[in-house]
């Protein structure tokens, strides 16, 4: 008899699944009441340099400099702007424009500093990847770029426009690489390299880890836990709010009980929805971007 495969019960993102880590409500307003935010100079920022350290690869390697770099930013600020006409109102005046722009060319500069491109070929950049769980349940997302050696060795890169994180929250960070290599090990059988998180922010560093199959097991296991909980959120109705710092960087404080808000009625669920909890950001554009969180800039 033919193996048939699980019915998907769901799907989940690593920055939703952060989302929901961070604050349960968080989750609710971005997945299940799908309610819109502003957008954020910082966010739309990390899509720009995103996007132009994509294409810094479509050069020939001598030409990956930082003028090139540079030069393609203003015209992938006309792209967005062309797809998002809102993002022009972000800003105050032409100077807070300028250096929102000066910043951009600065993140630019310090990542020459982390490694040479004329010395890569990318085997993938943007890479969109999903696999299925036992379970039933789908993980999916981007991946900025990877590394493939002659010797089949896999490199998981994914860059941050904000500055690293201190010890105490380097295993948050790393969760999201865990989880593309949790994705890419279920999708090909072997367990990447090296997962390396770049981080263009602040003086620029580089975090990498090596992961091994004991990992990405216990990462297994706790998106597992994450999405059960996230169902018995469905279930009962309780969307708890968690106060952090991220509550200053939040669109939805007028809707959270920790600031005196109050969430709207919870949309009507119908028979057999399952929650599919991707959903297009800043770092989303016409050739299909999803899943990115606006706390890449944290």
């Amino acid at each position: 008899m033919p193996l048939t495969e699980p019915t998907i019960i769901g799907a989940l993102s690593p920055s939703r699944a952060g989302d929901f880590m961070t604050c349960p409500l968080l989750y609710r307003f971005r997945v299940i009441d799908r309610l819109p935010e502003p957008p954020s100079p910082a966010a739309v920022r990390g899509t720009m340099v995103h996007s132009v350290l994509e294409r810094l690869y479509d050069l020939p390697a001598p030409e990956r400099t930082v003028t090139a770099a540079q030069d393609l930013l203003e015209p992938q600020w006309r792209k967005l702007l062309a797809e998002e006409p809102a993002y022009g109102e972000m800003f105050a005046g032409d100077q807070e424009h300028a250096q929102w722009l000066a910043q951009a060319r600065t993140m630019l500069e310090r990542y020459f500093t982390l490694e040479d491109p004329t010395s890569l070929e990318p085997a993938e950049r943007e890479l969109y990847v999903e696999a299925m769980l036992a379970n039933g349940l789908m993980l999916r997302g981007y991946i900025d770029r990877l590394d493939v050696a002659p010797t089949g060795e896999v490199r998981v890169v994914d860059y941050k426009t904000g500055s690293a994180p201190g010890p105490a929250f380097e295993a948050k960070a790393l969760f999201q690489m865990k989880f593309y290599a949790l994705v890419l090990w279920r999708l090909h059988g072997s367990v990447p390299r090296l997962l390396q998180l770049m981080y263009l922010g602040g003086g620029g560093e580089v975090l990498r880890y090596t992961p091994d199959e004991a990992d990405l097991r216990a990462t297994e296991r706790k998106v597992q836990a994450l999405w059960e909980a996230i169902e018995r959120a469905l279930e009962t109705g309780e969307w708890r709010s968690r106060r952090s710092r991220l509550c200053d960087w939040c669109s939805y404080k007028e809707l959270c009980p920790e600031f005196g808000g109050t969430p709207p009625p919870l949309p009507e669920r119908q028979p057999g929805d399952t929650v599919r909890s991707t959903r297009r950001t800043p770092r989303a554009d016409s050739s299909a971007r999803a899943g990115r969180a606006a706390t890449d800039e944290l």
